[in-house]
């Protein structure tokens, strides 16, 4: 029997009205069992939880700008206990990319003969002297918003007589889709498509993180879209070495306080171990195919992460035997040395070293419409959803 009757309740997270129907459910079941992880009976029971174990105060970090932006809007930093900190992390693509890259993005699109492709963000991150490359497109530039790096592939063949440069950005999430964009120009010949690689891993950065701010961090959230390629070996070190609990987790609510509770439990029975609370999307071993794609296309490079600087065996570069699709071999040997914008705490905020409204740009001369760094920039970025939701 299907039943017409719809109820609806407030989310305890923020103002968000969460509607569910009997009908829905039948017709879909798995949308039931996703809309339990935004249930507030659950998220409450969650909570009461958390409050009752939490027996020191306790510094979590996530590493993934997904994760970010639902425990703003989420309002989760009301709800949680006090001594529960939350510090976001190096974990948003677009802030995580170096002055020194977007230097170089911005000379790719003045060259002559030259079209970039890149992701409606990069659009608008700062780069020297406050130019974007959306500025430097109404002066005359070529940048094009794409949404995939097939659109940059289909922008090359309608474009014969110029050389589209896709800029990737993003973390071995995005790396398997510029891939295999890569292994299709090749199969078809497309020799007016480049790359410019941006792409980044994050176990590396992880790592490079806790040899240096590991002692002011207790715990990991670990990013679920990352993991769902990567599985959950790769942090093993977060353990082992330094001696920390981590927990991969999902995107709703209830995923993000389950993730929340498990690394408070492990914390007060002084075990330090990573577990996988995502595991509907997350394999262990990840997903095979993807990371072969990556291995095939990809080697391992340093490089430079806003922030952090550079990184060992942090970036993705092309392989020698794609590098007739490589950018910097074919444009530019070496990154522009640039000077850093040193009122923007952008690489602080990244680093967890500060709060976004430690910032004294944030609200007045940096905003989501007149951003003066990245982390602005990004519906990711720590100091856009700081700014969005108010806390």
């Amino acid at each position: 029997m299907r039943h017409s009757t719809s109820t609806a309740t407030i989310s305890i997270f923020g103002a968000r009205a969460v509607r569910t129907t009997e009908s829905t459910f039948e017709a879909d079941p798995d949308k039931k069992m996703e809309s339990a992880f935004s249930d507030p009976e659950i998220c409450s029971a969650l909570l009461r939880r958390i409050h009752a174990e939490l027996d020191a105060p306790m510094r979590f970090m996530e590493l993934c700008g997904t994760h970010t932006a639902v425990v703003y809007r989420e309002g989760l930093h009301s709800l949680l206990p006090q001594t529960l900190t939350h510090i976001s992390g190096p974990g948003c693509p677009v802030c995580v990319t170096h002055d020194r890259e977007i230097a170089a993005c911005l000379e790719l699109a003045g060259k002559d003969g030259v079209i970039t492709a890149c992701f409606g963000d990069m659009m608008r991150i700062p780069g020297p002297g406050g130019m974007t490359l959306g500025k430097a497109n109404a002066e005359g530039a070529r940048a094009e918003v794409v949404y995939s790096p097939l659109d940059a592939l289909r922008l090359a063949a309608a474009h014969p007589d110029h050389t589209v440069v896709f800029l990737g950005i993003g973390f071995e999430t995005t790396a398997p889709a510029t891939a295999a964009t890569v292994l299709r120009a090749a199969v078809q010949g497309v020799d007016n498509f480049a790359l410019f690689s941006m792409h980044k891993r994050i176990p590396p950065a992880l790592e490079a993180l806790l040899a240096e701010e590991g002692g002011g961090i207790d715990a990991f959230l670990l990013p679920g879209h990352v993991s769902v390629v990567i599985g959950t070996a790769p942090y093993s070190f977060v353990a082992e070495t330094y001696g920390k609990p981590g927990a991969v987790g999902g995107f709703e609510p209830a995923d993000i306080l389950s993730a929340l509770l498990c690394l408070v439990r492990m914390r007060r029975e002084g075990r330090a171990e990573v577990h996988n609370c995502y595991g509907r999307a997350v394999d262990p071993d990840g997903n095979a195919r993807a990371r072969a794609l990556i291995d095939d296309v990809f080697e391992p490079a340093d490089a430079l992460w806003r922030g952090l600087g550079s990184i060992p065996r942090s970036g993705l570069v092309l392989r020698n035997k794609y590098e007739r699709f490589d950018a910097r071999a074919r444009f530019m040997p070496t990154l522009p040395d640039v000077h850093e914008n040193p009122a923007c705490r952008c690489g602080d905020v990244l680093r967890g070293r500060i709060a976004p409204r430690n910032c004294r740009l944030f609200g007045k001369q940096c905003s989501p419409t007149a951003p003066a760094g990245p982390c602005m920039v990004s519906a990711e970025g720590t100091c856009a959803a700081a700014f969005r939701y108010g806390t």
